[in-house]
This record gives structure tokens, sequence and C-alpha cells, in this order.
């Protein structure tokens, strides 16, 4: 009979209503949970039946159901953090992490990361954080799959001997002329100019290099040079000097015109504090000589003594470096992210983690980018779930349950009627 029919539908209308509710309310629950993506709940009518009058076949309705419940994968809102592990994702990637002796791979948006106690990037569930690794030897990311990001030397990092050093230096073109002669350190009337920086021996102990500039000849631009060790006139060795051209650059440059630098390969015998002996150090002269005051402009060198580890940061490249007491940065690894064509195929796996499934597809897997999405660090995204909204969905599901029990307290009366009619 028609008039169950409608009980039935109105039934259907209460159940449909109630799962709404249940959305709402999770969406409304997870409003300051990091990385969340709200839901929203599709109906659709049911399969209709067929009816015949007068006018001829037409159809009723039989009631409404859920067809799906989707996951809507909106940018959530940036909040600033104070942890140099916090990063947050601005497009459509998602962090990659997986359990420890388990292979599976699980994504989020959540990157409230730190670091574990045997030094694993982790999330708060111990989850570890997958990356690429940086080779050691070249400091470039290393061949190979992604893998758990560690952070495997937290104590002392080894010193590293000086092996190249660049003076990028001018010469005051203007400088008087002393002639061809020997230079004396210990006489500052036997040079122009003077300038040191630390180089460090294999024990990492510092020690200071200082290289002397002697004007010889104006007409050809010709300077004398040499160095000594520690201060030390007694160490002092001569150079093969620099010949400028008639611009106060050196002759021997690269296709642009830019000087290259005139490199000296010096060998310290023996620093005398037992480090190793026969320190090999390429001396670069990166030189000018122009009609201005003589001065250092830069410096630069290779080695460091040894020093502890005093910060992990990721940074906007979502590659983690190490930073230790010496001023050395090591880059540990760089974060991987992975994109679906489908992410509402995702399956929900609870503490903000999605696992793929056949409906999602395979995951596009690379480093942070344009493509899968940029890295925001000292950051984390924060629900997208927007509360007006989810209040106004409320009331239309409020009103539908209503309506729907309305229909069903509506036909009883009506069966009432019908029953009645027997008396």
């Amino acid at each position: 009979m028609g008039i169950q029919s409608a009980m039935y539908s109105g039934v259907s209308g209460l159940n449909t209503n109630s799962q709404a509710m249940s959305v709402i309310g999770n969406n409304l629950a997870n409003t300051n949970t990091l990385g969340f993506k709200g839901a929203r709940t599709i109906f659709s009518d049911l399969l209709s039946s067929s009816v015949f009058g007068s006018g001829g076949a037409s159809q009723v309705g039989r009631g409404v159901g859920l067809s799906t419940v989707d996951n809507v994968f909106s940018q959530g809102t940036f909040e600033t953090t104070g942890s140099d592990t916090d990063v947050a994702i601005e497009g459509d990637g998602f962090f990659i992490v997986k359990e420890a002796n388990n292979n599976t791979p699980y994504y989020t948006r959540a990157g409230a990361f730190r670091f574990n106690e045997e030094g694993y990037l982790v999330n708060p569930e111990g989850f570890r954080v997958q990356g690429k690794l940086f080779d050691p030897a070249t400091g470039l990311l290393a061949a190979g799959d992604p893998t758990d990001v560690q952070v495997q030397n937290t104590g002392l990092i080894e010193a590293n001997a000086t092996g190249r050093m660049t003076f990028t230096t001018n010469l005051d073109a203007s400088s008087p002329e002393l002639g061809a002669g020997a230079i004396d350190p210990a006489d500052a009337l036997t040079y122009n100019y003077t300038a040191s920086t630390q180089v460090f021996d294999s024990l990492g102990e510092p020690h200071l290099l200082s290289v002397f500039w002697r004007l010889e000849d104006t007409l050809t631009n010709t300077w004398g040079t040499g160095y000594t060790i520690d201060g030390d006139p007694l160490t002092y060795q001569a150079l093969g000097g620099l010949a400028f051209d008639p611009d106060g650059l050196l002759p021997d440059t690269d296709a642009d015109g830019a000087p290259n630098p005139v490199v000296e390969n010096i060998v310290i015998a023996d620093w005398g504090n037992g480090s190793a002996p026969n320190q090999a150090v390429a001396l670069n002269f990166d030189c000018t000589q122009f009609d201005s005051e003589s001065v250092v402009i830069g410096q630069d060198q290779d080695g460091y003594g040894a020093g502890n580890l005093t910060n992990v940061a990721i940074n906007e490249e979502g590659t983690v470096v190490a930073s230790y007491s010496n001023g050395t940065q090591i880059d540990i690894a760089t974060l991987i992210l992975g994109k679906f064509k489908n992410p509402n195929g995702l399956e929900m796996s609870g503490a903000n983690l999605f696992v793929e499934t056949g409906t999602s597809g395979a995951p596009r897997i690379g480093l942070p980018g344009p493509e899968l999405g940029n890295i925001f660090t000292n950051s984390l995204e924060q629900s997208n779930v927007d509360m007006g909204q989810e209040f106004v969905k409320m009331i239309t599901a409020q009103r539908g349950f209503q309506a729907n029990s309305k229909i069903i307290s509506t036909v009883d009366e009506m069966l009432g009627e019908l029953i009645n009619l027997k008396r």
C-alpha cells in the first residue's frame, strides 16, 4: 500500500539526515585538528516504483539514500610556530610517513614533526618521516629510494683540515712601488699590504695564515707575494707573485672576462702539535688592481674544527639541516611529498593519516616544488573546517530530520484512521 511506502520514505530520510549529522559533528569536533580535511555528505534519491493511473504510467520515489561522503581537500590556513621542525604544505601534496619495520606508506598533511631519542624525524604518533638522503661525501642528493630521515651524528662532528682557501682582494694601484726585493714580515716597510685568515689542521685546531703583497714594478703591475704561519716570521715562504693587465685584472680570464684565481699549492710540513704532516692547501688569489684602497673583499676556506650539534631545522626547500657549534651546516635529507590524482579515494586510518587505495590511484612522489607543493617552515596547516558553514548544514540536517519524523507521525495517524474504519 502507498501509505506504508510513505512511512519507509520517512525512515530513509531519518537515516540519511542522522548520517549527515554524524559527518557534521565529526567536522566540528576536528576544527582544531592539524591538517584535518572536512567532509561532506551527498544524498541521492532511491529507485522509484511505477504506478499506473488514468493518465498513464508514473513514478513514485522510495525515499533518500546516502550516495557518498567526500573529503574536501581545500587548503587550510597556516599557523606560525616557534618549532624549526614544524612544516606546512601549500599545494596538493602529502607528507609520507612509515611505521618502524613496516613498509606501508601513510600520507598526512599534519607537519608537526620532531626528533625521537634515536634521531629519527617522526610525527606525534612515532611514524618516521620519509625523505631523500644527501651523500656526505659530495653534499648532493644520493641515488636510491626515499627512506627514514635520521640525524645520526648527535655528538661531536669531526674536524676537517683546510684544503682550499681563497683571498678575494683588491690591491691599490696607487700603492708606492717598493721594487723587486724580499718581503720581511717583521718589517712593514717591505710590503704594501697584508691580510690573515684562519685555517685548520687535521685535529681541528685553528692556525693563522697571513699573506703579504709587495708592489715590485708599477709599469708591469707586478706584485710579489708570500705567507707566514701563526705570525712567525721564520715560517715565511715566498710565492710566485701576481701580474695584472692594464685593466687591473689578472690576465688569466674566463669567457666572460672575469679574472680566474691564481692558485698557489702550498704544503704545511708540520704544525708542531701532532696533527697530520704535509698538509696541502690550494691558496687562491682572486685579486684585482684598481685605484682603490687595498682591502680583502672576502675570505673563504673549507676547513673547520670539531663541533657539537646545536640545532636541526627544516628550511624552505624541505631540507633537514644540522647545525654545529663550529658554524658548519650539513644537509641531512630533503622531505618528499606524494600527490594523488583522486585524493577523495584515500582511506582515512586515524591520527591524521591516509592510505592509498585503488580508487585514489598511485601517488606521484617527488621533492617539494610547484607541482607537488611548497614547504613553509615554522608553520602548521590548520583544519579547513568552516564552522559557520557547518552550523548552517546542521540546521538543514535538523530540519530534514524533523520533516521526515513528521512524515512518520502523519502516516501513523492515517493508519490509525484506517484501522478505525472497522469499528
